[in-house]
């Protein structure tokens, strides 16, 4: 799960990590009576997506009066920002972020993630922070460095001392990095944060460290645990398709094609999504409906799918180990007859009950095309699609 930086500054704050002071407005009076609230300008006037490259797409203004507070907040909402991250269909803009400015004389780049090739969590940190960080990382990724952290033991002094002597920072700012890191390391451990991220750490012209912005990702598994956290969850920057999925636990990401895919297991999809590739095709989305997934979830799969209007045909692939192939050829069916398909549909069973479920298929009265094999069943999905 996603949140945004306003809600993001909000839990750090609570972890005693340094952030500007600031609040996320509505409108634009707002705007500019919270500008004269935080004190004198300049203010920094940012709109809230979940996206990064804001400051690219015009998503992030610097004011000097509360008049142009005001005017960047009106300009702000309402606008469909696009950066690299949002695709060239951008975001809408709801809500703008009006904050404390400050005189930065450096920038720096701190985040933590889980490595999973360690089974640590792993701080990863440049000296070239800001809105490049991406081509650092492309061009130059030796200005990265990694510190993996003990998970029995947690980040520990020295190790802090370490990054912020590699991040070339002058006794005075060592001092405060140690703190600073070990207190984001608590926030992302506590929180179940999957990452953490500062970009720009900055350090002021009075000698003070900041983190300017932040972005963090949380553990979807681990959300029970934080209640508060996932109330933050904002729909509007979701696709709708994916939030319906998620109330059937079905994993749903939307892509760009035209190939529908119901699968079972992410190795198997994105097996599943290579070949419609390799075939000459693309496909419309990623969804993997589980290890043992129910009659009702295979339905709403069904559905969920139907109701993207790229969807010009629709491969079934699924592997029965504890999902029987009778189950989902009966939900496929159950599925077909409820929406009334209209495209193309290719099965492809094996495994548990194959015979059976091939059966029910067979016996449906409906128009499914039965495929042995992986790639006997992307060819016919593409074929069918091209020439329908």
């Amino acid at each position: 799960m996603n949140i945004h930086e306003y809600q993001a500054k909000a839990i750090l704050r609570n972890f005693g990590v340094p952030v500007p002071e600031g609040h996320v407005v509505y409108n634009s009076n707002s705007a500019r009576d919270w500008a004269k609230r935080l004190g004198d300008g300049p203010w920094a006037v940012k709109a809230q997506i979940h996206a990064g490259g804001r400051g690219k797409g015009g998503g992030v203004k610097i004011a000097k009066t509360p008049d142009e507070v005001k005017q960047f907040t009106r300009d702000m909402i309402g606008m469909t920002l696009v950066t690299h991250q949002t695709g060239p269909e951008g975001k809408l803009v709801k809500r703008v972020l009006v904050e404390a400015g400050c005189n930065i004389a450096d920038e720096f780049y701190v985040s933590f993630l889980v490595d999973r090739a360690t089974s640590k969590v792993t701080l990863m940190a440049s000296a070239e922070g800001g809105m490049d960080i991406e081509e650092v990382a492309a061009n130059t990724p030796e200005k990265i460095f990694f510190e993996a952290i003990d998970p029995t033991v947690g980040m520990t002094a020295f190790q802090a001392r370490k990054v912020a002597f590699k991040l070339g920072f002058a006794p005075a700012q060592v001092k405060q990095a140690v703190p600073l890191l070990k207190n984001l390391y608590t926030a992302f451990v506590e929180a179940d944060c999957s990452l953490l991220e500062i970009n720009p750490l900055v350090l002021t012209a009075d000698g003070q460290l900041l983190c300017l912005d932040a972005k963090i990702n949380f553990d979807d598994n681990a959300l029970f645990r934080h209640l508060r956290i996932r109330d933050l969850r904002d729909y509007d920057e979701e696709d709708m398709m994916e939030i319906e999925a998620s109330q059937y636990d079905l994993s749903y990401i939307a892509l760009d094609g035209n190939i529908g895919c119901m699968v079972n297991g992410a190795g198997l999809a994105m097996a599943t999504m290579d070949i419609i590739q390799y075939y000459g095709a693309s496909p419309a989305n990623f969804l993997d409906v589980g290890g043992g997934a129910t009659i009702e979830r295979v339905t709403e799969a069904f559905k969920i799918i139907l109701s993207d209007e790229k969807v010009e045909g629709i491969l079934v692939n699924i592997f029965g180990g504890i999902m029987k192939c009778d189950v989902i050829a009966t939900g496929v069916v159950e599925a077909a007859k409820q929406v009334g398909v209209k495209v193309p549909l290719v099965v492809r069973l094996e495994g548990t009950n194959v015979d059976l479920g091939k059966k029910i298929l067979a016996e449906s009265g409906l128009d499914i095309v039965s495929a042995d094999g992986m790639a006997d069943a992307a060819e016919k999905i593409v074929k069918a699609v091209k020439a329908a």
